[in-house]
């Protein structure tokens, strides 16, 4: 409880500080979620909801409130490097009305290729307006890997023809914080597969600061907001994973809530694409899925508003939010077997002997070897 009580007061006191920089808006939020038929009521059950996301108790979902309040004024900077824009439409594709989208809109976004109506020297000007005006107060997200090779020349941007390893440098200088958007400005992506000719890397690796990794192909629009929502609120990086990853979003396997996990524990496997297990909502890991190597809350937030996610859909988790995915879950749609296990897999190597139990050992013998007895053939 102390700690709580702690966590709550350097919201406030963050939420405080960020009122003295805040310009009065002249419509507030509550009135853009009247206006586009969105009760106070769906609302406070929003931050009810982002609040619980974050495992923090009910009475936070008051600071939740009291950013997204504020969210409007915290500028933000996106940045587009080597990527397809799929990170910027998994945000803004949502149902709409929407409460995530609607936050995110009404940020102070200073500047972001796909959705700013400025182009050529204006889109310029105004960057560079925003870095000067918001030193050291701006959030910067990036999207996309940065290419590194010949001095950043595979890949330049704008009117004045800056490379984007340039212009990632000179942002991240400034900034409050930095996000990585995505697989590929977190740790490199398909461009940065073999044999990576314009040395694409993450952002990270090219600046000299922390940076926030939102693994991801894409990233689920929860995990983009409410990385944001938690720097408004508490000003300071959340908990973090050994990839920079924040744990609330990436702090368990996709195995571990896969609603196909129980039928993996009874050896219940799709064998080929559209056979009866498959309609029967079988596990789909002999069809290739990386669940058991991924961290992601994809089964539990899922895609476009709630609604499904890739292994729901019928098809086996790629290991996208891992870093070189590409080159170390392939081939995309046949079971790595024991390769990548080294001890992690601990539940999925010991089935028959934990899970299924001593009366059941019949059951996970025939998951283990259904699983593993030909995991590279075909």
């Amino acid at each position: 409880m102390d700690t709580h009580a702690a966590l709550y007061k350097q919201g406030k006191d963050r939420l405080d500080y960020l009122r003295q920089f805040a310009q009065r808006q002249p419509v507030s939020l509550q009135q853009k979620m009247a206006d586009i038929g969105i009760s106070r009521r769906d609302f406070i059950k929003w931050t009810a909801s982002v609040t619980a996301m974050f495992a923090l108790p009910l009475p936070f979902s008051n600071l939740v409130a009291e950013a997204a309040e504020l969210a409007d004024r915290v500028p933000l900077i996106w940045l587009h490097m080597a990527e397809c824009t799929g990170c910027s439409e998994s945000l803004i594709r949502t149902d709409t009305p929407n409460l995530d989208t609607l936050i995110f809109d009404h940020i102070s976004l200073e500047y972001h290729e796909t959705l700013m109506a400025a182009a050529g020297w204006q889109a310029e000007e105004n960057l560079e307006n925003a870095l000067e005006t918001y030193k050291g107060r701006y959030l910067l997200a990036v999207e996309g890997a940065i290419p590194t090779a010949n001095n950043g020349t595979f890949l330049t941007i704008g009117c004045k023809g800056h490379t984007g390893l340039h212009i990632v440098k000179e942002a991240a200088e400034n900034a409050a914080a930095i996000i990585s958007v995505g697989t590929c400005a977190a740790f490199g992506g398909v461009q940065a597969a073999a044999p990576n000719p314009t040395g694409a890397k993450g952002v990270y690796e090219v600046v000299d600061k922390p940076v926030i990794n939102l693994g991801g192909c894409p990233p689920s629009e929860k995990n983009i907001v409410g990385t944001l929502m938690y720097f408004i609120m508490f000003g300071k990086l959340p908990a973090l994973d050994m990839f920079n990853r924040p744990k609330w979003a990436y702090g368990a396997r996709v195995h571990d809530n896969c609603e196909r996990r129980g039928r993996f524990d009874a050896g219940e496997f799709v064998e080929e694409f559209g056979d009866e297990g498959a309609k029967e909502g079988y596990c789909l890991y002999k069809m290739g899925c990386k669940g058991p190597y991924t961290y992601n809350n994809c089964p539990t937030e899922r895609f476009n508003h709630h609604t499904s996610w890739p292994v729901l859909a019928g098809h086996g988790c790629m290991g996208c939010s891992e870093p070189n995915f590409w080159d170390d879950m392939a081939d995309f749609e046949k079971p790595l077997g024991r390769q990548l296990l080294h001890g992690l897999d601990a539940t999925a190597d010991t089935i028959g002997a934990v899970i299924l139990g001593a009366a059941a050992v019949g059951i996970g013998a025939h998951a283990v070897i259904s699983v593993f007895a030909k995991p590279l053939e075909e």
